[in-house]
């Protein structure tokens, strides 16, 4: 499994409070506002509120995160708005709450309002199958690739596997590559598993955009970001990569931060958003709101109320730990003081960690930015303030929670990880003997080619791997790319002493679908 996949999904559940405890209610029938929210004081938003600072730069001067941005709204005004930090390593380039940053998967919830924004103009529905609008697509079980809705989709219930189609990215294939090669996932029971997805999410957003004759990007600018002003804000990442005001994205190598990158436009309504915390800001008052902006409305309510209801379960509940769920493009939760909490949390490998949590009840909501590797810095700095609202100082020590999580949710997981190449391995093969062009209807065509006594491999339209004799016909790999999940081995299968006949390669095998068979010699 992928270490991208474990981050989200995780801290999905994190931020559900899992760590604390109280059993989980039905779900509710009425909107989100009509529980009470008595027992929040005015004193104590204030209190967390004048917080946010020290915690800010607490966990900057902790963890050496390079930016931060934080912005907490209540009702229609913006209490805090301030950025922390630089906007790239080695400048002096400072953030401030104008600052832009990549979401990561942050984007699908605003993918779900851009997505009920259409459907309260009536032109498409949640219920309408995907494939209405998106030409020649289905998936290995005909009668769901005919049936799965945009709904199913943006609540991750279609049956695909966890983050399909994720590895077909990172080896440079276009979202339409991705989309169409979605049909060879293996399928587990739909509408009743829940696995996330970016892809099958995105799927069910470019039909969106088809029903209307947009791109995602246009269609995000025509019915969200443009109404409210949220100027700093596109689904584009030249948009973000040419604003002058953005923060770089950073990792930490041998305990050392550096520039990274991450162009995330193939799954750009699942992860390729960017924006500031003023304009999400923007946001969550909409949200909060219920689709209104400073008395107008903007998105229709009863569309916008959908993608805040529990429709799949993500966690079951097991006192003394609450269950927790998923709406359309946002998670779904009830948080230790019974509160019903929306949230979700983006997570780029390659450098960006960000997220947002309301509580409708109280309208009241945070979001929290920034341009570092996931170690749970945002989520650490909203569960404090949390506290700080509901119980009037922080009740746990959550950034050392989060940062254990964190350390064992990003420790690499190929196959060959803290493994020791064997002291006498056994012989491979002549090397020209694997030399040659192996087929996959799923990955594409891979070759093995020869250059100075060392094999090298080449996977889809950007995979460049070198092979290292590891043991008789093994040999290990080091993936690149923002699901690469650290060594793994490739194992080629001798037809004879002549040649191959096969490579498999484990960490695109989770599915089944990681064995390349061999074309004709060259």
């Amino acid at each position: 499994m992928s270490t991208y996949w474990r981050v989200l999904i995780s801290l999905l559940l994190l931020f559900a409070m899992q760590f604390a405890g109280i059993p989980v209610s039905a779900a509710p029938q009425e909107p989100p506002s009509a529980i009470s929210a008595t027992h929040i004081t005015q004193a104590n938003i204030h209190k967390a509120v004048a917080s946010l600072a020290g915690f800010a730069q607490a966990l900057q001067k902790k963890t050496g995160v390079p930016g931060i941005a934080i912005a907490v709204v209540r009702g229609d005004k913006v209490l805090y708005a301030r950025g922390f930090g630089v906007r790239k390593i080695g400048t002096t380039l400072r953030v401030d709450a104008n600052t832009v940053f990549q979401l990561a998967s942050v984007s699908k919830s605003l993918a779900s309002t851009v997505v009920a924004g259409a459907v309260g103009q009536g032109r498409v529905k949640w219920t309408d199958p995907v494939a209405k609008y998106l030409p020649g697509f289905t998936l290995s079980d005909p009668y769901v690739g005919s049936h799965v809705t945009i709904e199913d989709m943006f609540s991750h219930r279609s049956g695909l596997p966890d983050h399909a189609g994720d590895l077909l990215e990172d080896l440079g294939y276009s979202r339409a590559d991705v989309l169409s090669r979605l049909a060879l996932e293996p399928l587990d029971p739909f509408r009743i598993t829940y696995h996330y997805t970016n892809f099958g999410l995105t799927a069910a957003a470019q039909a969106v955009a088809n029903a209307e004759g947009m791109t995602w990007s246009a269609l995000s600018q025509h019915i969200l970001y443009g109404p409210l002003g949220m100027t700093s804000t596109s689904s584009r990442w030249s948009d973000y990569h040419n604003n002058a005001n953005h923060a770089t994205l950073a990792v930490k190598r041998n305990g050392m931060w550096i520039n990274s990158s991450r162009e995330p436009d193939a799954q750009s309504p699942a992860g390729g958003a960017s924006s500031s915390v003023n304009d999400l800001a923007k946001w969550m008052m909409l949200e909060l709101s219920e689709g209104k902006y400073h008395g107008k409305q903007i998105i229709d309510r009863a569309a916008l109320l959908q993608t805040q209801q529990p429709l799949m379960l993500t966690k079951p509940a097991n006192p003394p730990n609450r269950g927790s769920f998923y709406g359309l493009g946002m998670g779904v939760s009830y948080d230790e003081a019974g509160f019903l909490r929306l949230s979700h949390s983006g997570a780029f490998e390659s450098g960006a960690a960000t997220t947002y949590a309301m509580l409708p009840a109280a309208h009241l909501g945070i979001v929290v930015l920034t341009n570092g590797e996931p170690m749970g810095v945002p989520e650490a700095i909203a569960m404090q303030f949390y506290d700080v609202v509901e119980f009037g100082k922080v009740q746990r020590d959550w950034p050392s929670l989060l940062f254990s999580a964190f350390a064992q949710l990003m420790a690499p997981t190929g196959d060959l990880v803290g493994k020791t190449p064997p002291a006498h391995p056994n012989p491979a093969l002549p090397l020209d003997a694997y030399v040659g062009r192996y087929v996959n209807t799923y990955y594409g065509p891979a070759t093995v080619t020869v250059k100075n006594g060392v094999l090298l491999l080449a996977i889809g339209k950007t995979g460049k791997f070198t092979l290292r004799h590891w043991d008789g016909n093994a040999f290990s790999l080091q993936p690149s790319g923002e699901n690469a999940p650290g060594l793994t081995s490739a194992t080629f299968t001798p037809a004879s002493t002549a040649h191959a006949a096969k490579l498999t390669i484990d960490y695109l095998n989770a599915n089944g679908l990681g064995t390349f068979v061999r074309g004709p010699l060259y």
